[in-house]
């Protein structure tokens, strides 16, 4: 840590969720080592990309159709509850990950971007999946 971070930044940072944040284009703009960890991309690498780098291209659609909604209106359709979704991993597969959103908004209620937290569920989700071919 340098001494320009503040206990905001050493929060995030060292949160065991993965924490992305992208402004109102949908460029990440924070990446915490929980991302790194989840998604496979350094700090370095996710920093300044499209949030697609994560989503699998059969989703992306309908990513941007609910990020441009939820952007216009302020407002979330899940009204921060988490949910399931697949993101994609740097090496190529895919991965089931729980994740929550939420709209940032500067002191005048401007939405500049989203923030979202993920962890890996995939685990979880295959031994649910494999109970239930057994049953």
């Amino acid at each position: 840590m340098n001494s320009t971070q503040t206990l905001a930044d050493w929060i995030l940072d060292q949160t065991s969720d993965a924490l992305i944040y992208a402004g109102t284009d949908g460029t990440i703009q924070r990446w915490n080592a929980a991302s790194a960890q989840l998604f496979g991309f350094s700090i370095e690498e996710a920093m300044g990309q499209s949030l697609d780098i994560i989503i699998p291209e059969h989703l992306r659609e309908a990513h941007w159709r609910g990020f441009d909604a939820a952007l216009a209106s302020g407002q979330l359709k899940l009204s921060g509850k988490p949910t399931l979704t697949r993101a994609l991993h740097k090496n190529g597969h895919k991965i089931y990950v729980e994740m929550t959103f939420a709209m940032v908004k500067n002191e005048a209620g401007e939405v500049q971007g989203s923030v979202s937290m993920a962890r890996d569920v995939t685990e979880r989700i295959e031994k649910e999946k494999a109970a239930r071919k057994q049953a």
